[in-house]
C-alpha cells in the first residue's frame, strides 16, 4: 500500500510544472539505454560528523559515504517509494520468512563478496555489525539501538547463515534491518581497531571504494570492480561537493558544476531552475519522512517543568505556519510523531486535541502564558541552539523565535556548524533548547517513534519516563493496525501533549530538481534512501 503521495519525474519545460504519474515514469526510464562510464559530481549542504553510519544520523555523512557500503537488505531501488518492498543486498535470494511462530529469521549471505581492503565478507561481520548496533558495548553510541528492543539474539550458524531471533514478533523487524545507516563493518576491522575506527576510516563492500575526503571540499569515489551485483555501479566514479550554503548548490547545478542535490531545495529554487534550464532539468517532488523537533535540555530548570514545556509548544502557530512556511522552505505537513498519511498518523480531527496543535491560536498563547507565569518563567530567557544548514533549519529557527516572543520569551539563537552543534547537542548536552529532527529512512512507525523514548540513543533531552516506555512497550507487541493505532494515540498523547518532552515543529516536502542527464535515480519519501548510486547513469 502506497501511505503517501508520490510524484515521479520526468524533464519540465520552461514555465511548467507538469509531473507525470508513476506507470508513465517507469515506461519511459525502462525504454533507455543505460550508458555506462563517467563521474557524477553531486552537491551536499551539511559537513560530516563522522563517518560512521551506526551513530550518525544526517544526510551530510550518508550522502557523501552510503556509496562505499553496503547494507543486508535494502528498499527496492526501483520501487523507493513503497514502505514495504526490500531486497537482499548481503543476503542471498528474496528475503526470508520468518519461523517460529514469527520469531526467527534466518538469512543466508552471499558467497564471494569481499570487502575493499580485499578480506573476504562472511556471516561473522553481519553479525558482528548487528551486536554493535543492537547491544553496543558501554560507552559505544548506537544511534538505531532502540529500533531493535525486539532482538533476542544474532548469531551465525555457519559461515554463510546469520539468525536473529526476536523476544516476542514484530512487524517493524525488517524495516528496522533495512535502514541505509546499517553499514556492514569488517569483523576484523572491529577487532582490530576497536569500535570507533570507522568514525574516521572507511572499508566497505559497496559499489565505489573510497579514494580521498578534503575535510569541508569533497569525498571522492571510483567503481569497485569486485561489487557483488553484476554489471554495477554504472559510474567510474563519483563527487560529493561539500557546499554548505543553498545559493552555491543552486549555482552549482544551473551552472552544470554538479548535477543533483539529493536533500531538497524549496518551491522557489525549482522554479528558478526550471525556468533557466527549462528541459535540462527535471523534477522529482514527494512527502518526506523528516520532521524538525523542538528539544527543551530536562537537566536544565526551568525546562524540568512540563508546564514551560507546554508553553514552548502552545506559543506556536503550526496551522498558520504551515500556510507561510511552505512557499519558501522545505516544510510543509502538520502532524503528530508520525510521518502524515501514514494509517497509524493522527487525523486533524485528534490533532487539534493535542497541546499546541489547536487552531485558535490566540487561546492557545494565553494558556502558554498561564502555564509560564504559573511556572514562574514569565519572562523567561534561554539560548535556542540550531544547526547551520540554511533549509529549513534556520528557516524554521528564525520563525520559531518569532512565535516564542509573541508570549513573552526572550530567545536568542545560536547557529553552529554541523560538528558543533552535534557536538553540544550529545556529547557535551550544552544547550538550553536545540532544534532536533526524527528524519527516517524507511516508513516505519512504531521504530520512528522511539525516537521521544528518554532511553533512547537518538534522544538528547534527558529524562525519563517510566510511563511512555511502558507505553511503548505495549505498542511494540500489538499486533493488529487498530490495536497499533490506539497505543500510538496514547504514546503521542504522553510524549508531546501531557508531558511535552519534545516538541514537533513541521514535516517536510521533498523537492529535487537535477539535470536531465542524471538517470536512475528515484525519489523517497527520505534523504536517506537509494543513496548507493549503484543504480545511477549519466546520459552523455
Amino acid at each position: 500500500m502506497n501511505f503517501f503521495n508520490l510524484k515521479l519525474a520526468v524533464p519540465l519545460v520552461a514555465g511548467a510544472a507538469l509531473l507525470l504519474g508513476a506507470a508513465g515514469g517507469a515506461q519511459a526510464a525502462s525504454d533507455e539505454k543505460i550508458k555506462r562510464g563517467g563521474v557524477l559530481n553531486f552537491v551536499v549542504g551539511s559537513k560530516i560528523p563522522s563517518f560512521d553510519g551506526h551513530i550518525e544520523g544526517t544526510f551530510g555523512m550518508i550522502h557523501p559515504i552510503r556509496p562505499f557500503y553496503s547494507t543486508l537488505i535494502r528498499v527496492n531501488p526501483y520501487n523507493p517509494s513503497s514502505p514495504t518492498d526490500f531486497v537482499c543486498d548481503l543476503c542471498e535470494g528474496k528475503l526470508p520468512e520468518p519461523t517460529d511462530g514469527g520469531k526467527t529469521y534466518t538469512f543466508k549471505i552471499r558467497q564471494g563478496v569481499k570487502f575493499h581492503d580485499g578480506t573476504p565478507l562472511t556471516a561473522h561481520d553481519i553479525v558482528a555489525t548487528y551486536k554493535k548496533i543492537i547491544f553496543p558495548p558501554k560507552g559505544i553510541a548506537s544511534q538505531r539501538k532502540a529500533f531493535f528492543k525486539m532482538v533476542e539474539s544474532v548469531e551465525a550458524k555457519d559461515d554463510y547463515t546469520v539468525e536473529f531471533k526476536l523476544k516476542f514478533p514484530s512487524g517493524s523487524f525488517i524495516p528496522s534491518v533495512a535502514m541505509p545507516f546499517n553499514f556492514i563493518y569488517s569483523k576484523k576491522d572491529l577487532e582490530t581497531h576497536g569500535y570507533t575506527w570507522h568514525q574516521k576510516n572507511v572499508n566497505g563492500t559497496g559499489a565505489f571504494s573510497f579514494v580521498q575526503h578534503q575535510p569541508g571540499a569533497f569525498v571522492e569515489g571510483k567503481r569497485y570492480d569486485g561489487y557483488h551485483h553484476e554489471g554495477k555501479p554504472y559510474l567510474d566514479g563519483f563527487k560529493a561537493i561539500s557546499a554548505p550554503k543553498m545559493a552555491v548548490r543552486l549555482q552549482a547545478i544551473r551552472g552544470d558544476r554538479a548535477g543533483i542535490e539529493f536533500r531538497g531545495f524549496p518551491p522557489k529554487a525549482r522554479d528558478d531552475l526550471v525556468k533557466a534550464l527549462g528541459d535540462k532539468i527535471t523534477v522529482q517532488e514527494s512527502d518526506w519522512n523528516c520532521v524538525l523537533i523542538i528539544t527543551p535540555n530536562q537537566r536544565r530548570k526551568p525546562f524540568d517543568d512540563p508546564r514551560v514545556r507546554r508553553a514552548l509548544s502552545l506559543a506556536v502557530d503550526r496551522w498558520g505556519g504551515s500556510r507561510y512556511l511552505s512557499r519558501i522552505a522545505i516544510v510543509k505537513s502538520v502532524g503528530g510523531v508520525v510521518f502524515p498519511g501514514h494509517p497509524l498518523a493522527a487525523t486533524e480531527e485528534e490533532l487539534v486535541k493535542l497541546t499546541g496543535y489547536g487552531k485558535d491560536i490566540k487561546k492557545n498563547r494565553e494558556e502558554a502564558k498561564r502555564l509560564l507565569k504559573e511556572a514562574g518563567a514569565e519572562n523567561l530567557s534561554f539560548v535556542f541552539s540550531n544547526r547551520g544548514v540554511d533549509q529549513p533549519y534556520k528557516v524554521v529557527g528564525t520563525w520559531l523565535i518569532d512565535q516564542w516572543k509573541k508570549v513573552g520569551l526572550n530567545v536568542t539563537q545560536q547557529v553552529n556548524p554541523s560538528p558543533v552543534f552535534y557536538d553540544k547537542l550529545r556529547k557535551k548536552f550544552d544547550f538550553d533548547v536545540s532544534i532536533d529532527f526524527n528524519c527516517q529512512s524507511v516508513i516505519n512507525p512504531i521504530a520512528d517513534v522511539s525516537k521521544f523514548l528518554g532511553s533512547a540513543g537518538n534522544n538528547y533531552g534527558g529524562y525519563e519516563d517510566e510511563v511512555l516506555e511502558k507505553i511503548y512497550d505495549r505498542l511494540i507487541r500489538a499486533e493488529t493496525p487498530e490495536e497499533q493505532r490506539k497505543i500510538m494515540r496514547e504514546f503521542e498523547s504522553r510524549a508531546i501533549g501531557e508531558m511535552a518532552h519534545l516538541a514537533i515543529t513541521l514535516w517536510w516536502y521533498k523537492i529535487n530538481p537535477h539535470r536531465s542527464y542524471v538517470k536512475g535515480w528515484k525519489i523517497a519519501p527520505s534523504h536517506y534512501l537509494n543513496q548507493h548510486l549503484d543504480q545511477v547513469w549519466l546520459d552523455q
